[in-house]
């Protein structure tokens, strides 16, 4: 694979210099142009120790507009981010809609660096590799352009290259924190890579394997690659989304056969006022103790509410917070998104309000807005874009829980009947009015189509990992307890558990590279 950059190519100094101006001026053009559009850029740089990146990346940031670059290197991990699920510091540093990013070893770094210590298998690093790809496509599928370059050279070059920078104490190759010396390991580090990229090369989201020994071939080849990349995204976007070949099941014209999981729901439940107040009291005693258990274990908890307008929602959360610790939580309300979070991809901000360890957030509305409002009301997600979230939680949801987080997911259901009684008491009742606008007068009257979105996001993302609670919601003080249940139970049987260790992090495997790649 490597072949073609072990060929010698070079550009000359005066070479360099007649084309290094053009090129600054088409990129400038091109990085202007970008601005006016959706399409956030992401440049990953990766490569064999000593290639260059860092060179590449100041180079990058002396042609274009800094601007509307950001650079982000994941040499390791903070406290922060150790806190959190892996994919969060990755989240947190992709470009606004129109900006560049620039990541220096990016989500690839890890899994090499594992891989060649022996830290994980090949089976374990082709799970995260499939892990990247469908990262990358949803990045793709919602407009970004991902641009990643591969620097290499011959064994030869880079010991001489790794031997000059050794003698240069303004390098910036001496001054890296914890610098890999995988140079010592020629061949078994270029075997990983090659699986990697093979792994990884898509049409959606190719490798370019660049020849690092000449650095001015090296940045001229970079620039005027990315220029070509977003120029070509440019003059030909994405097509529109292809309609869908099905709408999902072409269900007989007959009630029976079109019975729901809501439909399910014994909404008769009841509970009396003193079994409700003795239950409550119990159960949050238990929850505060419950919750400062995970805190000291240091495992989160993200708690996620949704259902049908005036299901209680809101008084189901206030009984968590009144039992817990303020210190220990976050409840966010979800509305229509700010400015900031319409210029990220639609996951983007709730991966940052995801908890560090040991501490709570309850998302009142969440992700799922994709699949349920953004669905049904016109305008505001296509119809590829509503049907490929599906898998997109699940995945997001894999995540969190294989980090360690304990997820619960609360969908809360009244009848219609209710449902007006309720609307019509916010209406009369001064300190309730603020809770009722025009905006849940007109989602009632599409309670069919709200009842159907539901209904298939149920069905398709209550997974093993990540199962819904349906709970129902007619009874308020009945609600309330039954959710308490789920929230004590689910914890003590997640701390009782403990948390597997995650797939890439088999650290008793020893720090050699494997001896089978040699």
């Amino acid at each position: 694979m490597f072949e073609a950059t072990k060929l010698g190519r070079s550009v000359t100094k005066q070479d360099f210099k007649a084309q290094q101006e053009a090129l600054r001026t088409q990129l400038l053009a091109v990085q202007r142009e970008l601005t006016q559009t959706n399409m956030p850029v992401v440049i990953l740089l990766a490569g064999l120790e000593g290639a260059g990146k860092g060179g590449v990346t100041n180079r990058l940031n002396q042609w274009l507009d800094t601007r509307g670059v950001q650079t982000f290197a994941f040499w390791d991990e903070t406290d922060e981010e150790r806190a959190r699920p892996r994919y969060w510091r990755f989240w947190r540093s992709l470009p606004e809609r129109g900006q560049l990013a620039i990541l220096f070893g990016g989500w690839y770094q890890m899994p090499i660096e594992h891989r060649f210590r022996g830290l994980c298998t090949d089976a374990e690093l082709d799970a995260e590799l499939n892990r990247i790809v469908d990262f990358e496509r949803m990045l793709t599928q919602d407009g970004a352009l991902i641009v990643k370059f591969w620097f290499h050279m011959s064994e030869a070059d880079q010991k001489a290259r790794l031997k000059a920078l050794s003698r240069d104490d303004r390098s910036r190759w001496k001054m890296l924190p914890d610098k890999s010396k995988f140079s010592e390991h020629y061949q078994e580090f270029e075997h990983v890579a090659e699986r990697v990229i093979l792994h990884t090369d898509r049409g959606i989201s190719p490798w370019y394997l660049i020849e690092a020994t000449d650095r001015r071939y090296r940045d001229l080849t970079v620039g005027k690659t990315l220029l070509q990349a977003i120029k070509a995204r440019l003059s030909h976007p994405e097509p529109e989304d292809p309609p869908s070949a099905s709408k999902g099941l072409d269900l007989p014209d007959v009630e029976t056969a079109q019975v729901t999981l809501i439909d399910q729901l014994d909404l008769t439940q009841r509970l009396g006022r003193d079994e409700y107040k003795k239950a409550l009291h119990s159960l949050q005693d238990e929850l505060n103790e419950l919750a400062w258990q995970a805190y000291k274990a240091k495992r989160s908890t993200v708690m996620v509410f949704e259902g049908v307008d005036a299901a209680g929602k809101g008084g189901a959360i206030g009984r968590i917070t009144g039992a817990i610790d303020a210190r220990l939580y976050r409840a966010l309300p979800i509305a229509a998104p700010t400015d900031e979070e319409i210029a990220h991809h639609y996951l983007w901000r709730f991966w940052r309000h995801i908890p560090r360890a040991g501490y709570l957030t309850i998302y009142d509305r969440s992700w799922y807005g994709r699949v349920l409002v953004e669905r049904v009301e016109d305008g505001l997600a296509s119809n590829a874009e509503w049907r490929r979230a599906y898998s997109e939680i699940s995945r997001f949801e894999e995540q969190l829980v294989e980090s360690g987080i304990i997820l619960f997911k609360f969908w809360l259901q009244i009848s219609q009947e209710e449902q007006l009684r309720r609307f019509e008491e916010r209406e009369q009742v001064a300190y309730k009015r603020y809770k009722i606008t025009a905006e849940d007068w007109r989602n009632r009257e599409k309670w069919p189509a709200y009842k159907a979105a539901a209904n298939e996001m149920i069905a398709r993302t209550s997974t093993e990992t990540a199962p819904w609670s349906l709970i129902e919601a007619e009874d308020k003080r009945f609600a309330r307890i039954k959710v308490l249940r789920i929230l004590c139970d689910g914890l003590k049987d997640a701390l009782q558990r403990g948390i597997s260790v995650n797939h890439l992090s088999c650290s008793d495997k020893g720090t050699e590279p494997p001896q089978a790649q040699k």
